[in-house]
């Protein structure tokens, strides 16, 4: 199944008449483990592709790493525009990618990963705790990577870091 469309359903089965209520959708974490999963095996099967070549414009990726004490401390609004960036990077790291590769295996699974990272994308641009807008004007902590098998392994460390935390935190302020 589409990695969009089950998001896009959690969703809408979500949505009050009157107002959105997106955070409601985490209260599941089943739903967060069946993406963790599904990142581990993209990276995987990056890996089994034959002979990806190296980049020729090198990819830029965020580095998603932090320290729990830190994450702890901030605040939901901010936990979600620091993902944003990181995703806006590793979407634009995937397209840049998938340009460059003629491999059909290789080509194959940056496009999976551009349209889960891009599920993630949309969805968390629906949450907002605070008035505005998010705009793509954030510089992240980056690296330039030339080789494929980075970009699933940064997608998977955001997916299992910072958006499993993100997740949690959401449910244990949402969930009864």
């Amino acid at each position: 199944s589409p990695p969009g469309l089950l998001l896009l359903t959690s969703f809408l089965l979500h949505v009050k008449e009157d107002r959105a209520s997106p955070t409601r959708l985490v209260c599941d974490n089943r739903l967060i483990q069946k993406y963790i999963v599904e990142a581990k095996d993209m990276e995987k099967r990056v890996g089994q592709c034959q002979a990806l070549p190296a980049l020729r414009c090198p990819a830029v990726l965020p580095l998603v790493d932090f320290t729990f004490q830190q994450w702890k401390s901030k605040s939901n609004e901010t936990k979600r525009r620091e993902i944003l960036c990181d995703l806006a990077l590793l979407l634009g790291a995937a397209a840049g990618a998938q340009g460059q590769v003629s491999d059909e295996c290789g080509a194959r699974q940056l496009s999976q990963l551009y349209r889960h990272a891009n599920s993630f994308f949309l969805l968390l641009q629906t949450f907002s705790w605070e008035a505005g807008h998010w705009e793509p004007s954030c510089s992240p902590h980056s690296m330039e990577q030339t080789h494929i098998p980075s970009i699933f392994l940064t997608y998977r460390q955001l997916v299992q870091g910072k958006l499993r935390f993100f997740f949690y935190d959401l449910a244990k302020a949402s969930c009864k």
